[in-house]
Protein backbone atom coordinates (compact mmCIF):
# COMPACT_ATOMS: atom_id res chain seq x y z
CA UNK A 1 0.00 0.00 0.00
CA UNK A 2 2.95 2.33 0.50
CA UNK A 3 5.02 0.97 -2.38
CA UNK A 4 6.46 3.71 -4.60
CA UNK A 5 5.27 6.42 -2.21
CA UNK A 6 7.67 8.72 -0.42
CA UNK A 7 8.04 8.86 3.36
CA UNK A 8 9.62 11.79 5.18
CA UNK A 9 10.96 10.44 8.49
CA UNK A 10 12.43 12.82 11.06
CA UNK A 11 15.09 11.63 13.47
CA UNK A 12 15.97 8.93 10.94
CA UNK A 13 19.70 8.56 11.59
CA UNK A 14 19.41 6.17 14.54
CA UNK A 15 17.13 4.31 16.92
CA UNK A 16 13.44 4.26 16.18
CA UNK A 17 13.75 6.54 13.15
CA UNK A 18 16.36 4.31 11.54
CA UNK A 19 14.21 1.21 12.11
CA UNK A 20 11.13 2.98 10.73
CA UNK A 21 12.94 4.23 7.63
CA UNK A 22 14.34 0.78 6.88
CA UNK A 23 10.97 -0.89 7.45
CA UNK A 24 9.16 1.48 5.09
CA UNK A 25 11.90 1.09 2.49
CA UNK A 26 11.47 -2.69 2.72
CA UNK A 27 7.86 -2.13 1.66
CA UNK A 28 8.95 -0.13 -1.37
CA UNK A 29 8.70 3.43 -0.04
CA UNK A 30 11.23 6.07 -1.02
CA UNK A 31 12.83 7.69 2.02
CA UNK A 32 13.61 11.29 2.93
CA UNK A 33 15.73 10.74 6.04
CA UNK A 34 15.88 13.84 8.23
CA UNK A 35 18.62 14.20 10.83
CA UNK A 36 19.72 16.88 13.27
CA UNK A 37 23.47 16.43 13.52
CA UNK A 38 24.98 13.15 12.31
CA UNK A 39 25.21 13.30 8.53
CA UNK A 40 27.27 10.10 8.25
CA UNK A 41 24.71 7.98 10.10
CA UNK A 42 21.83 9.44 8.10
CA UNK A 43 23.65 8.74 4.85
CA UNK A 44 24.35 5.19 6.01
CA UNK A 45 20.62 4.66 6.51
CA UNK A 46 19.96 5.98 2.99
CA UNK A 47 22.69 3.78 1.51
CA UNK A 48 21.21 0.73 3.25
CA UNK A 49 17.73 1.46 1.91
CA UNK A 50 18.96 1.98 -1.63
CA UNK A 51 21.30 -1.01 -1.72
CA UNK A 52 18.94 -3.49 -0.08
CA UNK A 53 15.54 -2.39 -1.36
CA UNK A 54 16.24 -0.44 -4.54
CA UNK A 55 14.34 2.65 -3.42
CA UNK A 56 15.35 6.29 -3.68
CA UNK A 57 16.67 7.70 -0.42
CA UNK A 58 18.16 11.08 0.46
CA UNK A 59 19.34 12.61 3.71
CA UNK A 60 18.35 16.11 4.86
CA UNK A 61 19.68 18.11 7.80
CA UNK A 62 17.06 20.11 9.67
CA UNK A 63 16.28 21.41 13.14
CA UNK A 64 12.57 20.60 13.13
CA UNK A 65 12.04 23.00 16.06
CA UNK A 66 12.77 25.86 13.65
CA UNK A 67 9.53 26.82 11.88
CA UNK A 68 11.25 28.34 8.84
CA UNK A 69 13.73 25.47 8.52
CA UNK A 70 10.89 22.94 8.59
CA UNK A 71 9.14 24.85 5.81
CA UNK A 72 12.30 24.81 3.70
CA UNK A 73 12.74 21.08 4.35
CA UNK A 74 9.23 20.28 3.14
CA UNK A 75 9.84 22.36 0.03
CA UNK A 76 13.13 20.57 -0.74
CA UNK A 77 11.68 17.10 -0.27
CA UNK A 78 8.64 17.98 -2.38
CA UNK A 79 10.91 19.14 -5.19
CA UNK A 80 13.36 16.24 -4.97
CA UNK A 81 10.71 13.52 -4.84
CA UNK A 82 7.93 15.29 -6.75
CA UNK A 83 5.84 15.32 -3.61
CA UNK A 84 5.55 12.97 -0.66
CA UNK A 85 2.62 11.16 0.91
CA UNK A 86 3.87 9.99 4.31
CA UNK A 87 5.14 11.97 7.30
CA UNK A 88 6.59 10.26 10.37
CA UNK A 89 7.39 12.69 13.20
CA UNK A 90 9.95 10.77 15.19
CA UNK A 91 12.57 13.41 16.07
CA UNK A 92 12.92 13.70 19.82
CA UNK A 93 15.32 14.55 22.63
CA UNK A 94 15.46 14.15 26.40
CA UNK A 95 16.77 16.51 29.09
CA UNK A 96 15.77 14.64 32.24
CA UNK A 97 15.60 16.09 35.72
CA UNK A 98 13.26 16.33 38.68
CA UNK A 99 10.73 19.16 38.45
CA UNK A 100 12.20 20.91 41.50
CA UNK A 101 15.50 21.48 39.72
CA UNK A 102 14.63 21.32 36.02
CA UNK A 103 16.10 24.23 34.09
CA UNK A 104 13.78 26.34 31.98
CA UNK A 105 15.98 25.84 28.93
CA UNK A 106 15.79 22.06 29.34
CA UNK A 107 11.99 22.17 29.46
CA UNK A 108 11.85 24.45 26.43
CA UNK A 109 14.33 22.43 24.36
CA UNK A 110 12.41 19.18 24.79
CA UNK A 111 9.00 20.69 24.09
CA UNK A 112 10.36 22.65 21.12
CA UNK A 113 11.84 19.58 19.45
CA UNK A 114 9.36 16.87 20.41
CA UNK A 115 6.08 18.76 20.17
CA UNK A 116 6.61 22.00 18.28
CA UNK A 117 8.81 20.14 15.81
CA UNK A 118 5.93 17.82 14.96
CA UNK A 119 3.58 20.79 14.67
CA UNK A 120 6.02 22.53 12.33
CA UNK A 121 6.26 19.51 10.05
CA UNK A 122 2.49 18.90 9.97
CA UNK A 123 1.79 22.58 9.44
CA UNK A 124 4.00 22.73 6.36
CA UNK A 125 3.18 19.30 4.94
CA UNK A 126 -0.59 19.54 5.33
CA UNK A 127 -0.98 21.99 2.44
CA UNK A 128 0.76 19.54 0.11
CA UNK A 129 -1.34 16.67 1.42
CA UNK A 130 -4.53 18.68 0.90
CA UNK A 131 -3.62 19.44 -2.69
CA UNK A 132 -2.84 15.78 -3.26
CA UNK A 133 -5.96 14.73 -1.34
CA UNK A 134 -3.70 12.08 0.11
CA UNK A 135 -1.50 11.88 3.15
CA UNK A 136 -0.74 9.77 6.20
CA UNK A 137 0.93 11.07 9.35
CA UNK A 138 2.30 9.07 12.26
CA UNK A 139 3.57 10.85 15.36
CA UNK A 140 5.91 8.99 17.70
CA UNK A 141 4.62 9.73 21.18
CA UNK A 142 5.44 7.65 24.27
CA UNK A 143 3.75 5.67 27.00
CA UNK A 144 5.31 8.32 29.25
CA UNK A 145 2.85 10.77 27.73
CA UNK A 146 0.02 8.54 28.95
CA UNK A 147 1.41 7.63 32.39
CA UNK A 148 3.99 10.24 33.34
CA UNK A 149 7.44 9.30 34.62
CA UNK A 150 9.44 10.83 37.49
CA UNK A 151 12.28 12.98 36.20
CA UNK A 152 10.70 13.50 32.80
CA UNK A 153 8.15 16.29 33.23
CA UNK A 154 9.32 17.96 30.03
CA UNK A 155 9.40 14.75 27.99
CA UNK A 156 6.03 13.53 29.31
CA UNK A 157 4.43 16.91 28.61
CA UNK A 158 5.76 16.93 25.05
CA UNK A 159 4.60 13.39 24.36
CA UNK A 160 1.17 13.96 25.92
CA UNK A 161 0.89 17.07 23.77
CA UNK A 162 1.61 14.94 20.69
CA UNK A 163 -1.43 12.83 21.48
CA UNK A 164 -3.68 15.89 21.60
CA UNK A 165 -2.09 17.18 18.40
CA UNK A 166 -2.65 13.81 16.71
CA UNK A 167 -6.34 13.64 17.55
CA UNK A 168 -6.99 17.24 16.55
CA UNK A 169 -5.19 16.92 13.21
CA UNK A 170 -7.04 13.66 12.54
CA UNK A 171 -10.39 15.39 13.07
CA UNK A 172 -9.47 18.43 11.00
CA UNK A 173 -8.13 16.56 7.98
CA UNK A 174 -10.10 13.30 7.85
CA UNK A 175 -12.67 14.64 5.39
CA UNK A 176 -9.83 15.47 2.98
CA UNK A 177 -8.52 11.91 2.94
CA UNK A 178 -5.61 12.59 5.31
CA UNK A 179 -5.07 10.36 8.32
CA UNK A 180 -3.09 11.10 11.48
CA UNK A 181 -2.22 8.51 14.11
CA UNK A 182 0.34 8.02 16.86
CA UNK A 183 2.39 5.23 18.35
CA UNK A 184 3.24 5.26 22.04
CA UNK A 185 6.37 3.19 22.62
CA UNK A 186 7.29 2.00 26.08
CA UNK A 187 10.82 1.07 27.09
CA UNK A 188 12.53 0.34 23.77
CA UNK A 189 16.21 -0.62 23.61
CA UNK A 190 17.82 2.33 21.81
CA UNK A 191 20.69 4.73 22.47
CA UNK A 192 18.23 7.17 24.06
CA UNK A 193 17.03 4.61 26.62
CA UNK A 194 20.32 2.95 27.55
CA UNK A 195 20.21 4.78 30.90
CA UNK A 196 16.71 3.43 31.57
CA UNK A 197 17.65 -0.26 31.72
CA UNK A 198 17.92 -0.10 35.51
CA UNK A 199 14.71 1.93 35.87
CA UNK A 200 12.38 0.11 38.30
CA UNK A 201 9.56 0.58 35.79
CA UNK A 202 11.32 -1.84 33.42
CA UNK A 203 10.66 -4.57 35.98
CA UNK A 204 6.95 -3.72 35.75
CA UNK A 205 6.65 -4.60 32.06
CA UNK A 206 4.20 -7.53 31.91
CA UNK A 207 6.06 -9.09 28.97
CA UNK A 208 9.26 -9.01 31.03
CA UNK A 209 11.57 -7.27 28.58
CA UNK A 210 12.30 -4.04 26.77
CA UNK A 211 11.04 -3.73 23.23
CA UNK A 212 13.00 -3.53 19.98
CA UNK A 213 12.99 -0.66 17.52
CA UNK A 214 11.53 -3.09 14.99
CA UNK A 215 8.46 -3.49 17.21
CA UNK A 216 7.74 0.22 16.85
CA UNK A 217 8.47 0.14 13.12
CA UNK A 218 5.91 -2.67 12.76
CA UNK A 219 3.29 -0.50 14.45
CA UNK A 220 4.08 2.49 12.24
CA UNK A 221 3.79 0.28 9.16
CA UNK A 222 0.40 -0.98 10.33
CA UNK A 223 -0.95 2.54 10.82
CA UNK A 224 0.29 3.66 7.41
CA UNK A 225 -1.35 0.65 5.77
CA UNK A 226 -4.68 0.88 7.63
CA UNK A 227 -6.91 3.13 5.48
CA UNK A 228 -9.81 3.31 7.95
CA UNK A 229 -7.78 4.10 11.07
CA UNK A 230 -7.24 7.69 12.16
CA UNK A 231 -6.87 9.47 15.48
CA UNK A 232 -5.57 6.28 17.09
CA UNK A 233 -2.82 5.98 19.70
CA UNK A 234 -1.25 2.55 19.45
CA UNK A 235 0.77 1.51 22.48
CA UNK A 236 3.91 -0.55 21.82
CA UNK A 237 4.96 -1.12 25.40
CA UNK A 238 4.84 -4.77 26.40
CA UNK A 239 1.68 -4.03 28.39
CA UNK A 240 3.11 -1.54 30.89
CA UNK A 241 0.46 1.06 30.01
CA UNK A 242 -2.49 -1.22 30.78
Amino acid sequence: MIKEKTALVTGASRGLGEAIAKRLASEGANIAAVYAGNADKAQAVCDFCQENYGVKARAYQCDVADFAAAKELVSRVREDFEGFQILVNNAGITRDGLILCMKEEDFDAVVDTNLKGAFNMIRHASGLFLRQREGAIVNVSSVTGLMGNPGQANYAASKAGLIGLTKTVAKELAAKGIRCNAVAPGFIATDMTRDQKENPMVQMIPMGRMGRPQDVADAVSYLLNAPYVTGEVLRVDGGIGM
